[in-house]
């Protein structure tokens, strides 16, 4: 049977695939998140994921499927996990009272078949009016950490958030109806 190899450490994608009873191990990969200026979004987060799952095929065996993603935050420019309070506060600034996007690529892969497939999920999210003390004291509450956009919506950061439009797991950190789709037609895997 193939196994399924999730190539990441983040315990939010862990934590959705582990709604779906389908076994899988974890082989986070080592690979540089570098954002190259001038790039569009999604094809920065899908050459990420390409660049994760590649990097974490070569430990695998043949059968299995390696699944990755990587996500950014984008409006105007590039959203990517914050380097410091300074750029948390900045990135949360710039996104409230507004809509931006959040692009998820996702790769998916198989030695034995020499299938590789790319594609990507964007999510619509508008966060709420944040006044200068809701930022501070959601920054202080140390969530925004390794979180693209600077927040994340499954925890404190849904009380920043005033609408979203798509799919709610992309913003997360993993497009599983993607996913599902990509296992299906490609790997004749059923999540459900």
């Amino acid at each position: 049977m193939n196994k399924l190899i999730l190539a990441s450490a983040s315990p939010r994608r862990k934590e959705i695939l582990e709604n779906f009873q389908v076994p899988f191990d974890i082989i986070p990969a080592n690979v540089e998140e570098s954002i190259h200026e001038g790039e569009e979004a999604k094809q920065i987060a899908m050459a990420l994921a390409f660049e994760k799952a590649l990097n974490v095929l070569q430990y695998c065996e043949a059968d299995d499927i390696v699944i990755a993603a990587d996500t950014v935050v984008y409006k105007n420019e590039i959203f990517g996990k914050p380097l410091n309070y300074e750029d948390a506060y900045r990135m949360l600034n710039l996104l409230q009272n507004d809509i931006h996007v959040v692009i998820s690529g996702i790769a998916v892969m198989q030695k034995s078949t020499d299938i590789k497939i790319v594609d990507f999920e964007s999510t619509k999210v508008k966060l709420k009016k944040l006044e200068h003390e809701r930022i501070q004291k959601y920054i202080e509450s140390g969530e925004v950490w390794d979180k693209a956009g600077s927040y994340a919506i499954q925890g404190k950061g849904s009380l920043l958030v005033d609408w979203i439009k798509g799919d709610y797991f992309n913003v997360v950190g993993l497009p599983i109806s993607k996913l599902d789709d990509i296992l299906r037609k490609y790997f004749k895997i059923e999540l459900m």
